[in-house]
């Protein structure tokens, strides 16, 4: 039997009012009714019935269906418990499908994904987009490609170059895991509720190394957050922010061969890495 297309604005329609379902602004839910945009996304993924999926809030299961019939072995974590019998019942045909009730920002991803490399696809929630994706991207996890709907604003900022508006901690972390780049944009009619905002799918190849050398990522990271803490000072000011000594940022600027009167967002991840690298050399 064919079963119904759910991203579709009869199908979730039907499916919220049978279920007595009204969407939660709490949680950022915002259900897809294109499949084509479903379609889309899977295609981005590349799936096939040998890769694991983690899907990150499936909602009523618009993107899930998808993502079950490329014949992947899906598990989708949902936070909100009303959706759990509507996915029981939505995604009812499909064997390959996993619902697992909780935050994955705190459950055991590397346990419920089986200790097997993965593909990560969500239609995430757009008040925690980036804290999940950093959360997912820091631990280090064996995923092979982050295929994601955000907000078109964090898309942009995510592949954005060093000089432009948009770069700033954000663009360096997901460059330095991974190759970003944007697949679409997708318009608020293509959501129930429609959001206020257009929304992007991004594509993140995970990395097999970062493209620099890091001696050690703590530091490199602190560099990254105090380049972009005070966005209008020099780089020299805000490495104030380290709790290092105005003698030891000159330091390490001269030997980085970094002019500390830049402004942090004209900074690059191998300057980054240099500045970071050198902290290490002088001061650890």
């Amino acid at each position: 039997m064919l079963e119904p297309i759910i991203a579709s604005p009869e199908v979730v329609h039907h499916i919220c009012t049978r279920f007595g379902i009204t969407m939660s602004k709490k949680l950022g839910q915002n259900f897809l009714i294109k499949r084509t945009v479903v379609d889309q996304i899977v295609a981005a993924a590349d799936l096939g019935p040998d890769d694991q999926v983690l899907e990150v809030g499936p909602g009523i299961g618009t993107l899930t269906q998808g993502l079950a019939q490329s014949g992947a072995c899906v598990k989708a974590i949902e936070l909100d418990q009303r959706l759990l019998q509507v996915l029981d019942t939505t995604l009812e045909s499909y064997d390959n499908v996993d619902i697992i009730h909780g935050d994955v920002l705190k459950l055991n991803v590397p346990e419920i994904m089986d200790h097997k490399p993965f593909k990560v696809v969500a239609n995430l929630p757009y008040y925690i987009t980036t804290p999940i994706i950093m959360s997912l991207l820091e631990a280090k996890l064996p995923i092979e490609r982050l295929v994601v709907m955000v907000q078109r604003e964090v898309a942009l900022r995510m592949v954005a170059q060093p000089g432009t508006k948009d770069y700033g901690a954000l663009s360096v972390a997901v460059q330095y895991y991974t190759e970003p780049d944007i697949v679409l944009e997708v318009p608020p009619k293509a959501f129930m509720p429609a959001p206020a905002v257009t929304s992007a799918v991004i594509r993140c190849r995970l990395r097999q190394k970062p493209p620099v050398h890091v001696d050690d990522e703590r530091i490199f990271f602190r560099v990254v957050k105090a380049a972009f803490a005070q966005r209008r000072k020099t780089f020299s000011n805000s490495m104030k922010t380290t709790g290092l000594s105005k003698e030891q940022i000159a330091a390490i600027l001269e030997q980085a061969g970094i002019d500390g009167q830049r402004r942090g967002e004209t900074l690059g991840l191998q300057e980054f890495a240099d500045l970071a690298n050198t902290w290490c050399q002088l001061y650890k």
